[in-house]
Order: structure tokens, then C-alpha cells, then sequence
């Protein structure tokens, strides 16, 4: 999925195909669960300043209106999360949690 043409400036985003599948499915949440809150502040992190992505962008910020928090509120809910031992996945039957590189050390050769 490559990202709408704004302008000649915009840079493309090599993650945007699937951050863009990820928004569409937190704006269909009114109301977040621990993962999609992490899962927003993590976008904010992503895209915040970045040269491109301009629906990606708006669209986290009509997410944060949709869930009637500020940035730093989502933030701060994320700092409390994380600070009580949250850790993404453990919630909702999320199969693969996106934090990490992914290697999995069982796989290795012992």
C-alpha cells in the first residue's frame, strides 16, 4: 500500500503500509485497550516530525480526539502502563507482541 501523494517534499515511510492498517484499526476502537494505547503513543513516536505520511499524522491526531485524550495524557497513561509491568500482548489473545528484534533464542542451536 503506498501512501497518498501530498506533495514533491513528502518522504514515504518504509513502514507505512502496515502503520497505515494499524491506524485504520485503532480509529475503530472508542475505547482503547492497553495495547492500542501503547500501539498510538508508538506511531506518535514514529511519525512525529517525520517528512511524509500527512494522513497517517492526521489520523493520529483524530484518534487522540476520538478518545478524548491529549498527547501527554496518552502518554502518561502509557508511562503508567509500562511502570506497572505492562508488557504488549499480554492481553487479548495478541499472538505476537512488536517489541524486540524478533529473534527467538529456543530457535537457536544449543
Amino acid at each position: 500500500m503506498a501512501p497518498p501523494a501530498e506533495s514533491s517534499g513528502e518522504q514515504t515511510h518504509p513502514l507505512y503500509g502496515r502503520d497505515r492498517l494499524t491506524v485504520d484499526g485503532l480509529l475503530a476502537a472508542s475505547v482503547p485497550s492497553n495495547d492500542q494505547l501503547v500501539e498510538a503513543a508508538r506511531l506518535w513516536i514514529r511519525y512525529d516530525g517525520f517528512p511524509g505520511a500527512v494522513d497517517v499524522q492526521r489520523d493520529l491526531e483524530k484518534l487522540l480526539r476520538l478518545w478524548g485524550l491529549s498527547r501527554e495524557e496518552l502518554n502518561g497513561r502509557c508511562r503508567e502502563l509500562w511502570a506497572a509491568g505492562f508488557r504488549p500482548g499480554q492481553g487479548a489473545g495478541q499472538a505476537t507482541a512488536q517489541v524486540g528484534s524478533g529473534f527467538d533464542s529456543a530457535d537457536s542451536e544449543t
